[in-house]
């Protein structure tokens, strides 16, 4: 019999909710084409505009909502469709964003942050609320003013964020569903207004062309629904990690910082994040070294190295991600793999 995974990487990807699915599978059996113009068609699309708002009253959002494939999708949108040619993103960004910004890059300190007065004038400016790979949380309500004082836009990867904290004061904003129990494959770009951005043509009222996933989409607003009252507790649960870690020797990367409840990053001297993944999976845990979408890159996390790690210690660098059914037992588990590790490091 295969032993039962302790699933300790939400930030990658969390399980679809149970309520999610059962919304799903209902929309499934009735699925009709927003844009079709019968009956049906138009009953696809009242579905579609409630979820809309149900989307934007969940969040909190008074501007519009765009619904995308992911939260890579609505990134592109925001980067690509915005006036200007001066853009700048924080150098710890994902890499969706970076593919864009080439060398136009902000400095960030020693935990990741990045300095609200050293935002330049610019069209556009992408910082993400949460960082995937450390859970730090940026300032964003300082740099938004220093953004807006210069006229600018600011756009906020709020993947790691929304469903665990209050969405950021920015004018564009990413949102992923698979990160807080949507299915993988739909995602949501925020607007404050939608004269922000150049339209493409087709459907999302011409700014995202193609079909809409309406089973989808209603999954995504009612996964925003879900309780959120996990999220507290899961803090406690990262705390209590954070202090047995440091315990055994290890560095909680960024500890000082504010983070989200849900991400913690460590180091363990002397023990490379690829042995350590390797052996936590041997024992039936799912952490991971930096982000899932580089994970099978051999070059080091650009996050650790952009707070200026060296690459040794990037490369000893893991992220253990919480999520709505994570216990302290799960933790403990984990715990003794860390442990045999530093045992044999010693």
């Amino acid at each position: 019999m295969p032993r039962p995974e302790i699933y300790l990487d939400h930030a990658a990807t969390c399980p679809v909710l149970p309520e999610v699915r059962d919304t799903v599978a209902a929309a499934l059996g009735e699925w009709r084409n927003p844009s079709s113009v019968h009956a049906a068609g138009r009953r696809a699309r009242a579905q579609l505009e409630e979820a809309r708002a149900r989307v934007a009253t969940a969040l909190g959002w008074t501007g519009e909502v765009i619904f995308t494939g992911g939260a890579t999708e609505a990134l592109a949108i925001a980067w690509n469709r915005t006036r200007g040619t001066r853009k700048w993103a924080s150098a710890v960004e994902h890499t969706a964003v970076l593919r864009f910004a080439g060398e136009a890059l902000l400095a960030v300190d020693v935990d990741g942050l990045v300095d609200p007065d050293a935002v330049p004038e610019a069209d556009l400016v992408a910082v993400m609320q949460v960082n995937n790979e450390t859970g730090v949380v940026q300032p964003l309500d300082a740099i938004a003013a220093r953004v807006r004082a210069g006229g600018a836009l600011l756009l906020a990867d709020c993947a790691q964020g929304v469903g665990k904290l209050a969405l950021p004061d920015a004018d564009l904003i990413a949102v992923a569903g698979h990160k807080f129990g949507a299915p993988p494959g739909v995602g949501a770009l925020l607007v404050r207004d939608l004269a922000m951005l150049a339209p493409s043509g087709g459907q999302e009222r011409g700014y995202r062309p193609g079909t809409e996933n309406l089973p989808y989409i209603l999954g995504l607003a009612t996964a925003l629904e879900a309780d959120r009252g996990w999220v507290e507790g899961a803090g406690l649960l990262r705390a209590w990690f954070d202090g047995e870690m440091l315990a055994l020797g290890a560095e909680v990367i960024a500890g000082g910082a504010d983070r989200v409840p849900t991400i913690g990053a460590y180091r363990l001297p002397g023990t490379g994040a690829a042995g350590l993944l390797i052996r936590a999976d041997a024992a039936g845990i799912a952490i991971s070294a930096g982000s899932a979408c580089a994970s099978g890159s051999i070059k080091p996390s650009h996050v650790m190295m952009a707070m200026g790690l060296d690459e040794a210690v990037a490369r000893e660098v893991f992220r253990v991600s919480i999520g709505r059914g994570t216990t302290r037992a799960d933790l403990e588990a984990l715990l003794g793999v860390v442990r045999g590790a530093a045992q044999r490091a010693a």
